[in-house]
């Protein structure tokens, strides 16, 4: 009788478990994602700066991720971002308020010595940028990690392809972040892919330190030669990535990055930000 008990007992507990865990996964499929989402302007680089938030607004984008090595036009005097005097910076901020959008970031690259750095971290404070978006060498993340703290900003590292950036793997991301604060990562969901990596395993290898995320789709997986499509219509599983997103309770940027059709894509973005609406709810 006894031993009947205890099996009854032990089918409740398994019954109760199995509610429990069944009342979860219903919570995190109802649960909103409160991504901010835009679109890296990158993905416009063939435009002067005035094009391009012209083609961020159409698309229905309200933040944007700037990058340096961006071609300004006539209306900047052939600077380059972080080269922009006073006149021209508030310049930059009027065409951005006009449309209402804001620029969160700014892909940086690698800085060559602390003097580029400082002028990358300058233009960015008097932009009100909150981070940069970069890929530094191993020997600038204490210095990065610093300057940071100075500034009252945040690194992303950010990865490309394998072969072509040392982190490509996320665990390289993790060694760079490990005890410096200020220092944190940019999630490029395609160039993991790309590199034969699962999106959804990286993405829990940095959790918690996500600031960012990199949206763009491929027509082929562990390929470095697959094409950029737009997201949502080729390999990656952005549903698992977002249910991924929302248990990590991220809320920071995602930004459309589509790198192909240059010349006349702004349609492309415009539907991946509608598809990126769509998921998160």
């Amino acid at each position: 009788m006894k031993n009947t008990k205890n099996l009854a007992l032990l089918a409740l507990i398994a019954v109760a478990a199995l509610v429990q865990i069944s009342f979860v996964k219903n919570d995190l499929s109802k649960k909103a994602l409160n991504w901010k989402t835009g679109v890296a302007l990158y993905s416009f680089n063939k435009f002067s700066f005035a094009e391009t938030i012209e083609k961020a607004d159409s698309a229905g984008a309200k933040f944007v991720e700037g990058f340096f090595f961006h071609n300004l036009g006539k209306d900047f005097n052939g600077h380059a971002i972080p080269n922009l005097n006073d006149e021209e910076i508030s310049k930059m901020k009027s065409m951005l308020d006009k449309k209402g959008i804001q620029m969160k970031s700014l892909y940086s690259g690698n800085g060559k010595n602390l003097e580029e750095w400082n002028t990358y971290f300058t233009f960015s404070k008097k932009m009100g940028i909150e981070f940069l978006t970069c890929e530094p060498e191993k020997k600038d993340w204490n210095l990065l990690d610093s300057l940071a703290g100075a500034y009252k900003m945040r690194i992303a590292i950010h990865e490309h392809a394998k072969g072509s950036s040392y982190y490509w793997h996320p665990d390289s991301v993790v060694a760079a972040m490990k005890g410096r604060p200020n220092i944190w990562a940019c999630a490029d969901l395609g160039h993991w892919v790309r590199s034969g990596l699962d999106p959804v395993k990286c993405l829990k290898t940095l959790e918690g330190r996500i600031i960012c995320v990199h949206v763009k789709d491929l027509d082929g997986a562990n390929n470095l030669k697959a094409n950029d499509v737009v997201a949502g219509t080729g390999v990656l599983d952005y549903p698992a990535i977002v249910k991924e997103l929302k248990r990590q309770n991220f809320n920071g940027m995602a930004y459309i990055e589509r790198e192909g059709n240059w010349n006349n894509n702004m349609p492309d973005v415009k539907q991946a930000l509608e598809y990126l609406s769509k998921l998160s709810r």
